[in-house]
């Protein structure tokens, strides 16, 4: 499945779409190149599932949790980019975030692709040479 997103006035309505496609999938693995918008997208779709926290990327912290409030669930957002090796991803206890039920949205999973769990939702977003971008999700 493909979403587009021309410009930023219509992120949210791509973020829309992506959340009524994600059904009862728990892990998504968010990949493109550094700028192709995916802590953006992450932003916007956590905005509209409710999140009222200030939405920022993990880049230093490596993993955010947000509660969405209509369900009291939570919500984690992991940044690896600065993971340097995997023993760091151990030590945080990645399983119990991955395994735990709630929504995982991962910005740089080619850095931890081994621990990923089986059922990961592996998410592309592509900027386009027009500057839109092209959100391809493998369900």
């Amino acid at each position: 499945m493909e979403i587009t997103i021309r410009d930023l006035s219509n992120i949210r309505a791509a973020a829309r779409e992506f959340i009524g496609q994600i059904g009862t999938h728990k892990v998504f693995a968010f990949y493109g190149k550094m700028g192709a918008g995916k802590t953006t997208f992450i932003k916007a779709v956590c905005e509209e599932l409710g999140v009222k926290d200030v939405i920022t990327s993990p880049t230093f912290a490596i993993v955010n949790e947000y509660e969405i409030p209509d369900d009291g669930a939570s919500l984690y957002h992991f940044d690896f980019y600065r993971i340097k090796k995997l023993e760091e991803v151990y030590d945080m206890g990645y399983e119990d975030y991955f395994y735990s039920g709630s929504l995982c949205f991962i910005e740089w999973p080619e850095l931890i692709e081994e621990l990923l769990p089986d059922d990961a939702v592996s998410v592309t977003i592509t900027e386009n040479t027009d500057g839109s971008r092209t959100i391809k999700l493998s369900l």
